[in-house]
């Protein structure tokens, strides 16, 4: 594997929007901390089962953003950015007090020049909640009621769900993260009780005021590993269940050909709530994926065993560099995702705003990391000036957290984290970012 990548750091970006939206990404339970101050998640259930983390961590303590926000909202007004996207805790909402940390953080954003973008929901779903259950929807929107009314009066701009897709595969049909539950493909109900969810919290969030709102899904292209027709169609068929068994309900208010029977309930009458017009379309984007017909046999990849009766079979991506997770890096894959998806929706898709990207690199002195955002940041001009309408960008992630089923042994901070000290280092990559957000605004004021 090639592990190093070059780089036109060299060559100023090219200018951006003046209203462009610059940002940074976190979510609740990979920072906040402070488990035994709210309810227990899902999360915290599958955390406590032996063999679940790989480090055997657990996001108990994780960055202690909940007792060091004020230092974190400190280092976002340092960077420069324009908007930070945060996740609300629908267990710690469900808490006594709850709201009201982030009813501070929100006045301590505002108060440092600093958007606030929350998420509200990215993946720490209540152990008293289940999304293979109908009725989760309508709890959903009933929380996202209480949430909007009480910040609504100063948080503008809304993002429903994060990755409903990888919840779908990773927490109920595969069961490497929580809940575990490794159902294949008995999970789609699972796909569409979020995207109903969503339907449904965009219509709590029009009722308290909302006019901006949007939803943050990960897509990717597709590449079949050869051009033999079994290749072909394994490669679409995964492009069907994770770019548009997700994207389509809602841009076009249908489920591709032949899922729709398989989704319980009124489908006809769901997917009028799931395709409530939203404002933006976010994308989380980091590598495309090679896909080919199955090989027979359980396959390990990027920290997954994949069943050797799924219908496809997921390839290493040759000849490029990778991350530290093993991720393969390749900017152009942007490029390719937003004109294909321009291409393939036309004037229904609306607005994009890339809500996440990023990388896993350890040390303070992260020049690959640098290279990584140099390039798609590049790849995202290459998009706009393609005819793409893209209104932002969000480096995942402001801080090294607890990412998930790897524990703490992957950083994908601008900043890194002692989680023994919670001491806060800013990172090279900090830097870098800081330098682009200050030259896009002297090029618009020039």
């Amino acid at each position: 594997m090639i592990r190093r990548m070059a780089t036109d750091a060299g060559n100023p970006i090219p200018r951006f929007p003046a209203d462009f939206l610059w940002g940074v990404s976190t979510s609740a339970h990979q920072i906040e901390g402070a488990a035994g101050e709210r309810e227990p998640s899902v999360w915290d259930v599958f955390e406590a089962e032996p063999g679940r983390i790989k480090d055997g961590s657990t996001a108990a303590v994780a960055c202690d953003h909940f007792h060091r926000h004020r230092e974190d909202v400190a280092l976002l007004a340092g960077l420069g950015v324009d908007a930070y996207r945060f996740s609300i805790s629908w267990p710690r909402v469900n808490s006594p007090g709850g709201l009201d940390f982030y009813d501070r953080l929100v006045d301590d954003l505002i108060a440092a020049g600093v958007r606030p973008v929350p998420t509200l929901f990215h993946w720490d779903l209540p152990v008293t909640q289940d999304w293979l259950q109908r009725d989760t929807a309508s709890r959903f929107a009933e929380y996202v009621s209480v949430v909007a009314d009480r910040l609504g009066d100063r948080v503008k701009k809304w993002i429903t769900l994060n990755e409903p897709a990888e919840h779908t595969l990773l927490g109920h049909a595969l069961g490497a993260h929580a809940p575990g539950k490794e159902l294949l493909f008995d999970a789609l109900p699972v796909a569409h009780h979020q995207l109903l969810a969503h339907g449904l919290a965009v219509r709590a969030l029009r009722a308290a005021g909302a006019t901006d709102i949007g939803i943050a899904n990960s897509h990717g292209p597709t590449w079949p590993a050869s051009q033999e027709p079994e290749d072909i169609e394994a490669a679409n068929f995964y492009d069907l269940l994770l770019n548009r068994l997700f994207a389509e309900p809602l841009i076009l208010g249908e489920y591709p050909s032949g899922l729709g029977e398989l989704m319980p309930g009124d489908v006809e009458s769901d997917l009028k709530v799931i395709a409530e017009p939203i404002d933006w379309y976010g994308v989380n984007y980091y590598a495309p994926s090679r896909v080919g017909a199955p090989q027979g046999a359980e396959i390990e990849f990027g920290g997954l065993t994949l069943p050797a009766e799924l219908p496809f079979s997921v390839r290493e991506i040759e000849d490029v560099p990778v991350t530290d997770f093993g991720w393969p890096v390749v900017p152009e894959g942007l490029t390719e995702l937003l004109t294909t998806f321009h291409d393939r929706y036309g004037d229904r898709l609306p607005p994009v705003v890339i809500t996440e990207n990023g990388c896993s690199y350890d040390g303070l002195d992260d020049q690959d990391r640098i290279a990584y955002l140099d390039g798609h940041v590049r790849a995202l001009h290459g998009a706009l000036a393609a005819g793409v309408d893209v209104r932002g960008y969000f480096v995942w992630s402001l801080l090294d957290n607890f990412e998930w089923a790897e524990g703490y042994e992957r950083r994908f901070g601008l900043v890194h984290v002692d989680y023994e000290t919670q001491a806060r280092t800013p990172k090279a990559s900090y830097g870098w970012f800081q330098g682009l957000l200050r030259a896009q605004r002297e090029r618009v004021q020039g």
